[in-house]
């Protein structure tokens, strides 16, 4: 049995790798970028007007001068005019490229129009006000959006201003979850006494497919044979298995020992947790990686949130969530010397600090509990009181 910071060593040091792919641009929101962006051009291309009204020489203004003959529009779009008539101005619009002989733009809110002539009723007009000046955001050739970034919406826009249509990302993992247990029946079926649905199976699915991974899904009984067929031919086949049970020590846990006939290496089972302790980690020939949870909804579920979330994003090159901290609301005891998942309430302090509510179950088995906390705190081996004010690192599902 190994402790968390070796189980997240490993993991680190037995990524997966699924090389890269190009997509369209408008496909590649939430994927990973695998180059760098640059700047075709500078950003803004040209001096830019950030107001409609109209636009001067401010040495006219500064002279003393308050009323203008208005020469022409500016629109957006337009090719770049000049203002040519000397203590004159130019409308222009939001958008509009700065006509030559200007370099002050005056909103229409500071102006009074009439008779085709604008007057400043505003008390202070500053040089060079409401211009986005050319190059002013990014030079040509300069760096925007940096490899292994993960790609937003903000991303989005900025590629579409460069001109980008295909976008090279981190291709990703073939996958398959497969849940095991004789007592387990769809979703969609009556259960009798001695039956439940299956859960995890699901969840595991829309968690992959959150991160644009497509999953299929399968059930095994525990036949150990049937077992060790479907398997062999899965582990040919995929890049990723997340297997859900038949990893503890029960008469029908049968994974690693399936796995091990199979070739597959197990490079660690069992981590000193709760919930959660049995899981399994393995690769098979180096192209094929196993995550084996225990069948317990909620242990499933924090080894999932922990773990295979870490390695998806070392595999990827991205941190597909960010880490918080919070400070408990109230003391937590836990006598056992392991690790400590628990379920939190997040909230918020008037001073703005995360704050973790325990919403504490009825163990490994109660998956409605995960539904009312929001996060789970990660509570450190070593100690067995938790004060009510101590931070400890917590991990949004919600």
């Amino acid at each position: 049995m190994i402790d968390i910071k070796e189980a997240l060593t490993i993991l680190k040091n037995n990524k997966g790798s699924f090389n890269t792919e190009l997509i369209p641009l408008f496909s590649s929101t939430g994927r990973i970028l695998k180059e760098n962006w640059y700047t075709d051009r500078a950003l803004p291309p040209y001096d830019r007007v950030t107001m409609d009204g109209i636009c001067i020489a401010f040495k006219d203004y500064k002279a003393g001068q308050r009323v203008f003959q208005i020469a022409g529009i500016a629109a957006a779009g337009d090719e770049q005019q000049t203002l040519s008539e000397a203590h004159s101005c130019l409308e222009v619009m939001t958008g509009a490229i700065m006509p030559l002989g200007c370099d002050t733009v005056i909103k229409y809110e500071d102006l009074h129009i009439e008779n085709n002539k604008a007057t400043i009723v505003a008390d202070q007009i500053n040089e060079s006000q409401n211009v986005h000046f050319k190059g002013s955001d990014r030079k040509i050739n300069e760096l925007v959006v940096k490899e292994n970034t993960l790609i937003s919406s903000a991303e989005i826009g900025m590629a579409a201003s460069i001109g980008k249509t295909m976008v090279k990302v981190a291709k990703l993992p073939k996958a398959i979850a497969i849940s095991t247990g004789n007592e387990l029946i769809p979703v969609d079926q009556t259960p009798l006494a001695h039956q439940i649905r299956k859960s995890n199976v699901y969840r595991i699915k829309t968690a992959l497919e959150s991160y644009h991974i497509k999953c299929d899904i399968d059930h095994l009984d525990d036949h150990k044979e049937v077992i060790k067929e479907k398997l062999r031919d899965y582990l040919e086949t995929y890049d990723l298995i997340l297997l859900s049970g038949g990893v503890s020590k029960g008469r029908f846990d049968f994974i690693p020992e399936v796995l091990a006939e199979l070739g597959a290496q197990k490079l660690f089972h069992k981590i000193a947790q709760r919930p959660g302790k049995p899981f399994w980690f393995g690769r098979f020939q180096n192209k094929c990686s196993i995550f084996a949870f225990p069948g317990n909804p909620v242990s499933s579920f924090v080894c999932m949130q922990r773990y295979f979330l870490f390695w998806l994003s070392e595999s990827l090159g991205a941190a597909l969530r960010k880490s918080y901290y919070a400070a408990l609301t109230h003391e937590v005891e836990f006598k056992p010397d392991l690790s400590y998942f628990l379920e939190v309430k997040i909230s918020c302090s008037d001073a703005g600090q995360l704050l973790a509510t325990p919403q504490k179950g009825n163990g490994s088995g109660d998956l409605s509990n995960l539904v009312e906390a929001d996060a789970i705190i990660e509570l450190p081996r070593g100690k067995n009181r938790f004060n009510k004010g101590e931070v400890y690192p917590i991990y949004l599902y919600k």
